[in-house]
């Protein structure tokens, strides 16, 4: 069964860019319900195949999608950030590649940040490694689609819920994205690229 991870710093540790009131309710409440309701939809989904229940398999589907990606797409988004005093930019292959892909950081920001903010309703904004061209790519996913449904691997994700930011942000959702490069946990990020790679 899916468990709620650890957050890897304190509620508090994203200030003042994210409350930690927010962090608490987003990680305690928000994504622990996306756990309970995953496992809930595996168990039932399993007592349908056992039954041979095809009919009940495939109405289990949107549960297990919407539940499995809230799970996996906020595991990937906590491990993403850092506290502002241990922020770092990217080095290495990482930037080397955002360079390659995007011009510059500056410039897959932009595209990244624009992008995210015109997602309708709720949804993630992502960047992602394409495996069948090597390249990293921006993309957006509604709901909690994760970034593997685009055809790429996710190594950043930036959740624009208002879940995540309304609390503090309000309806300036431009804002939120802007500030949420201040604590971009970039080792992390080249992590998951050589991961994904």
């Amino acid at each position: 069964a899916a468990s709620l991870p650890d957050l890897p710093y304190d509620f508090g540790a994203l200030e003042p860019v994210l409350d930690g009131a927010i962090m608490e309710v987003h990680h305690q409440k928000h994504h622990k319900t996306y756990v309970t309701n995953f496992n809930a939809a595996q168990e039932k989904y399993a007592e349908a195949e056992l039954k041979g229940d095809y009919e009940g398999m495939i109405a289990l589907q949107p549960a297990l999608k919407f539940n499995g990606g809230g799970h996996v797409n906020h595991s990937l988004f906590w491990k993403c950030l850092t506290a502002p005093k241990d922020y770092a930019l990217p080095e290495g292959e990482l930037l080397a590649m955002i360079d390659r892909d995007f011009g510059s950081l500056s410039a897959m920001q932009d595209k990244f940040t624009a992008s995210t903010v015109a997602v309708q309703g709720s949804g993630w904004g992502w960047l992602g490694y394409n495996k069948a061209t090597g390249k990293l790519a921006v993309t957006t996913t509604a709901n909690q689609d994760p970034c593997i449904t685009t055809g790429l691997t996710p190594v950043l994700g930036v959740d624009v819920w208002e879940h995540a930011y309304y609390l503090q942000y309000k309806n300036l959702r431009p804002d939120y994205v802007k500030n949420i490069w201040k604590i971009i946990n970039w080792k992390e990020v080249s992590s998951n690229l050589r991961k994904a790679m």
